[in-house]
């Protein structure tokens, strides 16, 4: 198989000989093989690990996004990737970074919902006069 990791600006990885790929979703860990039949899913912050002829097992830990298989070709694109040796300091920096700021982007929804809520109702009530 042929992986493809993409970043929203750059490619992150692109291994040729890729024995097999596991994968964390939100049902559950995943197993992709070369004769697997095509699919489609959803990705959320862990970590990726792979099998290459040419680096062994290889993990990288992802943030969320979608992985697509084609043929022999799988490719993922996610928001931000890191590459290690260390699993644990792997797992860690998941928990640290990913998940935080996705809370973090979460509180700033919110608060920019507030703020077009509050512009919104005042603009109709300029409108609304003579």
């Amino acid at each position: 198989m042929t992986l493809r990791v993409l970043l929203p600006f750059e490619i992150f990885a692109d291994e040729s000989d890729v024995a097999s790929i596991v994968v964390e979703t939100a049902q559950g860990s995943y197993g992709l093989l070369p004769r697997r039949l095509d699919c489609v899913a959803a990705l959320v912050p862990g970590i990726l690990s792979y099998v290459s002829a040419a680096h062994g097992e290889v993990f990288v830990a992802v943030d969320e996004g979608v992985l697509v298989k084609t043929g022999p070709t799988v490719v993922v694109s996610v928001r931000r990737a890191l590459r290690g040796t260390d699993l644990a300091r792997l797992r860690d920096t998941v928990e640290r970074e990913f998940l935080t700021l996705d809370a973090q982007e979460e509180e700033m929804r919110t608060a920019m919902d507030r703020l077009e809520t509050g512009f919104l109702r005042r603009f109709a009530t300029l409108m609304e006069r003579p």
